[in-house]
């Protein structure tokens, strides 16, 4: 029996523009043999900051200037480069979400900083333990480096942070002069409601950095993201950047396809995901029980699953794997590894089929799981 994953957060291979990304390749490598045969340079792509300095206008309303944004080999890339800009390897205190992006908590736990978690609800970070937490270390004299957040379509758990959840949490880094690195990677993966601005548009504090990606937009297998930070943090984040600059080949023909239909890509690739979306949360709430809490997340790629206390997360993924469907196990995500009763499904990469088998499948586990 093939396996139906659920586990990665891979995009739509289905609305992936093949032929217009080969054409747009052909069209510009003829031009590429010299930026090819040098390196790239810390910034990166011109053409491509300039390009996702005009995304950041056009959905924020803030101007960018294309001189403070540098091009990443993906997001990940972009949160270590921010991370060894504020850490100094001694006493490193990070303040995130509890659950979070598990390449995160991995760089992080690596890294040997020490992660203090604030929990959410169905709106995000909790801002109002945030402010007991930053007061506590105050006390302590423990001074957070900075405070890591993915306020829109969070990792994992789907949710939004309203407006005056942010303005709240603005107001705390700067009460308590603490940076805030602002993770938006799945920013315009949009299908429902409406978004509030990102925190960087509430904020010109010159301490603020911020991280998007096309990673979610287009493809993960392009290795593109980008930070925007103003002088001098910019300066403080480029002394750390070693690998002499971003994948030229991959920015100049990324460019070139996207320059002209940047919002009509994100328009068809998201329509195509919602379909996804909604046929997942369909199947899991039609074969997972009314004691189970699945959420319709407005956007990104996740719904997050309360399963009912008596069933183990691990022991259903054991049971699932053998009915041929896989998925991650909520506790990778928290940053102590705790285990609670919650799964992650991903619901990019599978077609609808599979979606609907796939959760037929997860249902007959967790009832296999339950009678046992």
């Amino acid at each position: 029996m093939d396996i139906i994953s659920f586990a990665t957060g891979n995009t739509n291979p289905e609305s992936f523009p093949t032929e217009a990304f080969g054409d747009a390749a052909k069209r510009v490598i003829s031009d590429l043999t010299v930026a090819l045969n040098t390196y790239p340079g810390n910034m990166g792509h011109p053409g491509l900051r300039e390009l996702m300095a005009q995304r950041e206008f056009d959905r924020e309303g803030v101007r960018v200037d294309p001189e403070h944004m540098l091009i990443t080999n993906g997001s990940m890339q972009s949160i270590m480069l921010a991370t060894e800009a504020l850490c100094t390897g001694t006493d490193d205190i990070v303040v995130l979400e509890e659950y979070c992006y598990v390449g995160t908590i991995s760089a992080y736990r690596t890294s040997g900083i020490e992660m203090v978690g604030i929990p959410l609800d169905e709106h995000g970070m909790k801002v109002d333990v945030l402010a007991g937490t930053l007061e506590r270390l105050a006390d302590e004299g423990r001074k957070p480096r900075f405070i890591y957040t993915l306020a829109t379509y969070q990792n994992p758990t789907g949710t939004m942070m309203p407006r005056d959840r942010r303005e709240k949490l603005v107001e705390l880094a700067a009460k308590h002069d603490i940076p805030v690195i602002e993770d938006n990677c799945y920013g315009d993966v949009h299908y429902d409601g409406e978004k509030p601005p990102a925190l960087y548009a509430l904020d010109d504090d010159p301490r603020q950095i911020y991280i998007c990606s096309l990673s979610k937009i287009f493809a993960p297998g392009v290795r593109l993201g980008y930070v925007i930070a103003k002088p001098p943090m910019l300066e403080r984040i480029l002394a750390h950047r070693m690998d002499a600059g971003p994948n030229t080949l991959a920015s100049a023909i990324t460019h070139e396809y996207l320059k002209d239909r940047l919002w009509s890509h994100i328009e068809t690739a998201n329509d195509a995901l919602k379909t996804k979306r909604d046929a997942m949360v369909d199947g899991l709430r039609r074969h997972l029980g009314n004691e189970c809490t699945v959420t319709n997340p407005p956007g990104g790629l996740f719904v997050w699953v309360r399963l009912p206390d008596d069933a183990d997360p691990a022991a259903l993924k054991e049971i699932a794997n053998r009915n041929g469907v896989d998925f991650a196990h909520g506790s990778g995500f928290h940053i102590h590894n705790n285990a609670g009763p919650y799964i992650r499904l991903a619901f990019g990469f599978p077609s609808v089929d599979q979606i609907q088998e796939g959760s037929k499948r997860l249902g007959n586990s967790l009832r296999e799981l339950r009678e046992a």
